[in-house]
């Protein structure tokens, strides 16, 4: 483990030359990695793992979408998918990786199979850090350990496929065997992390919870269809509004400063966008940051914690959530945004 400094501050960072793959396969050699869940992050995961050589296997509800999908993707049913129960009885290792709201309802089904010596792996502190509200507590006997990558199972399955590594925070939160340490950046290194860093559960569902109703998904959203709004009651047609809102900003912007950093991207940009990125960028944040406080309080008081529970164990949840979907789809903004790109030139 390296010290590393980020902006003046150390943070413990495990890199894969100083934890290589073959070390992570030592570490592991006798586990049954059994990956329970198959909608997010678990197909990436789990592939991953069994191309990295990992003894894996997949536990699935039966006879739906999701098993299917897993059959196709090469999981052999009697061999190397499961049902669940019986994937946690084989494990060693249980990657507990359902939905939030799926975990807390199957739950009481894989409790038993949490024997003494065994570990449960998370990606993401949402069940253990709000554990009042989802009843989730694991024996004091087993492992609990967390690898959270920084974005989805897809985009960690395509990065892995290209050669690349998504980074990813790691966290123990129960060592029962004096072995977490290992076994948590071994399966780090095992579903492809780029590099790790150290958290901990409550950290990591704090900032993750923040970060996707903030920047990553909600903030992006608001701020986008606000400008994007503007323009068009301005007299802007949907081409030129949706260009200026998001195509240049994904297909442009965002390259430059994710290489090189936004004050790289500023210095390669017209000096006309560069005075009026520096005199606008305090507005934005004065604006904003207030938001940003409030939203952070809901998330470490568990309202929104709270939110997501009730709304998402609704019988009705998927139904309501593609109406909102689909009203999101419909947009005048991302409808225009589906002509853009089917002009851009790799389509054509």
């Amino acid at each position: 483990m390296a010290i590393m400094n980020f902006g003046g501050v150390d943070e413990n960072v495990v890199t894969r030359e100083e934890y290589p793959l073959e070390k992570a396969r030592e570490v592991l050699k006798d586990e049954v990695i059994a990956v329970i869940g198959y909608g997010v992050q678990g197909p990436g995961q789990s592939l991953n793992l069994r191309d990295n050589g990992f003894n894996v296997i997949v536990g699935q509800r039966k006879g739906g979408k999701t098993w299917e999908k897993a059959v196709a993707d090469g999981w052999v049913p009697g061999e190397t998918l499961f049902d669940i129960e019986e994937a946690c009885e084989k494990a060693t290792i249980i990657q507990y990786l359902l939905s939030d709201a799926a975990q807390i309802e199957v739950w009481p089904r894989i409790q038993k199979y949490l024997t003494p010596g065994k570990a449960l792996y998370f990606s993401h502190g949402f069940a253990i850090t709000y554990k009042e509200r989802t009843n989730i507590v694991p024996p004091a006997d087993v492992d609990v350990i967390l690898i959270a990558p920084k974005g989805s199972g897809t985009s960690l399955r395509r990065m892995f496929l290209q050669g690349r590594g998504l980074n990813s925070s790691y966290a123990i939160f129960q060592d029962a065997t004096g072995k977490a340490w290992d076994r948590v950046i071994a399966l780090g290194i095992g579903v492809g992390s780029g590099y790790l860093f150290e958290t901990t559960f409550k950290k990591e569902v704090y900032s993750d919870l923040t970060g996707e109703r903030g920047t990553l998904m909600g903030a992006i959203q608001g701020l986008l269809l606000a400008q994007y709004e503007t323009l068009r009651e301005n007299g802007h047609e949907p081409s030129e509004a949706f260009n200026e809102t998001v195509e240049e900003l994904t297909q442009s912007l965002m390259p430059l400063f994710a290489e090189n950093g936004m004050d790289w991207m500023y210095a390669n940009c017209s000096t006309t966008a560069q005075r009026g990125a520096l005199d606008w960028m305090g507005p934005f944040h004065d604006a904003t940051k207030p938001v940003f406080e409030k939203l952070y309080k809901e998330v470490a008081c568990g309202n929104e914690a709270q939110r997501s529970i009730d709304s998402n164990s609704q019988p009705d949840y998927r139904e309501k959530l593609e109406k909102e979907l689909e009203a999101l789809r419909n947009s005048e903004m991302w409808r225009a945004g589906a002509v853009v790109r089917k002009l851009r030139p790799e389509n054509n």
